[in-house]
């Protein structure tokens, strides 16, 4: 939301936690706040500003892009992410005690619980019922959210905890109501479908043009995907598929009513600047040049909080790695290309297979950078013996630098007709079983330009939902509920989406499209994962997508060689963090802690 986070919900979120409280209790706010703020208009709000401010933990942090990436049939770590949690993430060597897990464990149930406190006291506030409902709409949906984040990573979380399934505490509780897992999930899942059809009713029709607050259209999003969900769960129900493909056909048919639309080109929907098109129905929001709104601690070097670095974490090294004469083509770090902080990196299953169509289908140009150009961030007089420089070698600002060629016969082409500029065909792309070069494709949803300086976090907003999801939901549950027939319209909507370019005429645009549709008997659940990388890849989702369908270690062998040797079928779940079970304290005396431990993790 474009509005300052409230420091007094802040404190008072800090200070509710789900065991482990300690530490949390020792906060010194300057001004103490009680329960009794949250019994006025202007408490509920702050209150509700600082869950969705919290969010921002679990979407654009390092730690939080690793875990929704790393490890996955899509990326496997760069030449920079070879230590600490991007190694244990990447190679499944995951020890409880990594930070990636912590971090969403405590920041997430300190928003639950105060989603909980806003649920309790609003009906006792002074304000008209629509107004009320609506603030409950938001609530429920992100408490929602918060404990799907938690239940795709960990599986059973406990929904009491310490006085009765979603009821506020504020008060330290050491024990853990997770056990007996199965009834926990079943009531998890129970909470998150309630919640999402009271925000689906209850929250705005449509979100305002310019920000991000929630609407329906985010809330029927997150319960086809929730229904979905338990569809693959061991606690589904028989009409899970089929209601995920009734919810998400309520929103495709009904784009108008809730003001949301397919973009007519792949290309403009990441794009810079276009951040809250009609095809976004929900962002973790940030803004351009504004560390103090986005909770930067430290700009320039931050990698820890609320920072959005998802723009610098995929980026491969291009620094220097094109040099004509001595002269690097390009000089430092240009801000249209970001860090190279090599921290992610695509398998080649995301290059040679799955965006192995490149002609007709526009997502692999409009997903990756290929292509990066002489550029520099010198001026003046700096900057005119640079350009002297590149005179001497036969280069100049803006020529080609380095390419990515799409196949190893046209790299070789392109160097036997004596192109001066760097080429890689795709045998040559940096792997962790080829490190000759440190150059891959460099995934650009993310990029931004408009920052204060070259090692900057971004203040764009990050991507949650989008209704080219829903179409994909839709499809798959239509598969799974036995009529995958009505799957083949979903997909091929997005797939004829792909084929448009700029510049195309309407004969070439008609044929590439045919060239893209797709048949009933092609539809199955890998394609349709296939089919997720082509319109999702990097956005988030790639771990859930694999774990929850039970599809994470036969892909992760398959597609993922740094990943291989090492994952097994409990890796399907995160540990719970140690230091939670370590602050155990069964109420029946039971020293055993392991008992509230995910399998394999012991």
């Amino acid at each position: 939301m474009k509005t300052r986070y409230l420091i007094q919900a802040i404190l008072l979120s800090a200070v509710i936690t789900l065991g482990g409280c300690k530490k949390a209790l020792e906060e010194r706010p300057y001004t103490a706040f009680t329960t009794d703020y949250f019994k006025s208009a202007e408490g509920l709000q702050a209150a509700i500003n600082s869950v969705y401010a919290g969010m921002r933990y679990d979407y654009g942090p390092i730690g939080a892009v690793l875990l929704a990436n790393m490890g996955t049939d899509e990326f496997t770590f760069g030449d920079q992410g070879n230590s600490g949690q991007t190694l244990e993430l990447g190679t499944y060597q995951i020890p409880p005690t990594n930070g990636s897990i912590l971090t969403p464990w405590n920041r997430n149930y300190s928003n639950i619980n105060l989603c909980n406190a806003i649920l309790q006291f609003a009906p006792q506030v002074s304000m008209s019922d629509v107004q009320r409902n609506v603030l409950m709409g938001e609530a429920r949906y992100l408490r929602a959210h918060y404990y799907l984040l938690l239940v795709e990573q960990f599986g059973a979380v406990p929904l009491d905890l310490g006085s009765g399934d979603l009821v506020f505490t504020d008060v330290a509780y050491y024990g853990f109501n997770r056990i007996p897992f199965n009834d926990v999930l079943k009531k998890d899942y129970q909470a998150m479908i309630s919640d999402l059809i009271f925000a689906s009713q209850n929250l705005p029709i449509t979100r305002p043009t310019n920000a991000f607050k929630l609407s329906q259209s985010a809330a029927l999003h997150l319960l086809s995907k929730v229904y979905l969900y338990r569809g693959y769960s061991d606690v589904k129900e028989a009409t899970d598929f089929n209601n995920a493909y009734k919810t998400a056909m309520e929103l495709i048919n009904n784009r108008a009513k809730y003001g949301t639309d397919l973009l007519p080109d792949y290309s403009q929907v990441h794009k810079q600047g276009n951040d809250y098109n009609r095809e976004i129905l929900y962002s973790v929001e940030r803004l351009p040049l504004n560390n103090s709104n986005n909770e930067v601690a430290n700009p320039g070097s931050d990698f820890a909080d609320k920072v959005n670095l998802a723009n610098n974490l995929f980026n491969a090294n291009y620094q220097n790695a094109a040099t004509v004469g001595g002269v690097s083509l390009i000089d430092d770090r240009p801000l249209q290309y970001g860090r190279p902080l090599r921290q992610l990196a695509p398998t080649p299953y995301v290059f040679n297979k799955v965006f192995a169509e490149k002609i007709n289908d526009v997502r692999y140009d409009a997903t990756f950078r290929v292509l990066w150009k002489v550029a520099t961030l010198r001026t003046g007089a700096d900057l005119e013996t640079f350009k002297t420089k590149l005179t001497s070698v036969g280069f100049a600002l803006g020529d080609t630098a380095i390419y990515l060629a799409p196949t190893d016969a046209r790299a070789t082409q392109l160097k036997a007709a004596g192109k001066k500029y760097k080429i890689l065909g795709p045998s040559e792309y940096w792997s962790n079983q080829n490190k000759t070069n440190q150059l891959y494709p460099n995934l650009k949803k993310y990029d931004d330009s408009v920052r204060n300086n070259f090692q900057d976090v971004s203040g764009r907003p990050y991507i949650v939902a989008k209704l080219s999801e829903v179409y994909l939901i839709g499809a798959e549950a239509a598969l799974q509920d036995g009529h995958p027939a009505d799957a083949v319209p979903l997909i091929n909507t997005l797939r004829e989406r792909a084929a448009f370019r700029s510049g195309l005429s309407a004969a070439d645009l008609t044929t590439r499209k045919t060239a893209m549709d797709i048949t009933v008997g092609q539809i199955n659940l890998d394609f349709i994962l296939d089919e997720r990388t082509r319109e999702l890849c990097g956005e988030g989702l790639r771990w859930p997508d694999l774990a929850v369908r039970k599809k994470l270690v036969e892909r992760v062998k398959l597609y993922n060689p740094d990943g291989a040797p090492n994952v097994k079928d409990f890796h399907n779940l995160r540990p719970i963090p140690q230091s939670q079970i370590q602050s155990v304290v069964d109420p029946a005396g039971d020293p055993n802690r392991n008992k509230y431990q995910n399998p394999g993790y012991y």
